[in-house]
């Protein structure tokens, strides 16, 4: 059983937004951070943005201002919401949690691409 399932990936030209969900199952990850990475062809993994248990949250540089990440505990999801898309934002977008120290539970994750 995959623990982590990403959905709401697709295709939208620049400019446009997705809202990423993050689905997870067989265990509770309310008392862990939660992240969404991405990894575009031939570049490393990167993270994106995170958010702690108490909602504290870290955006990478090049996403500030453009996209929110969010959780709902009760319902044991995490949310990236992409605004104003560029096609350099286009990646296989993964989510995390990181139940010990590091990001140890990983979704298979969701293509985005953004059509210039």
């Amino acid at each position: 059983q995959v623990p982590l399932v990403e959905s709401g990936g697709g295709l939208v030209q620049a400019g446009g937004s997705l809202r990423l969900s993050c689905a997870a199952s067989g265990r509770t990850f309310s008392s862990s951070p939660m992240g969404w990475f991405r990894q575009a062809p031939g570049k490393e993994r990167e993270r994106v943005a995170s958010i702690s248990r108490s909602g504290g949250t870290y955006y990478a540089d090049s996403v500030k201002g453009r996209f929110t990440i969010s959780r709902d505990n009760a319902k044991n999801m995490a949310f990236l919401q992409m605004n104003s898309l560029k096609p350099e934002d286009t990646a296989v977008y993964y989510c995390a949690a990181a139940v010990t120290s590091t990001w140890d539970y990983w979704g298979q994750g969701t293509q985005v691409t953004v059509s210039s």
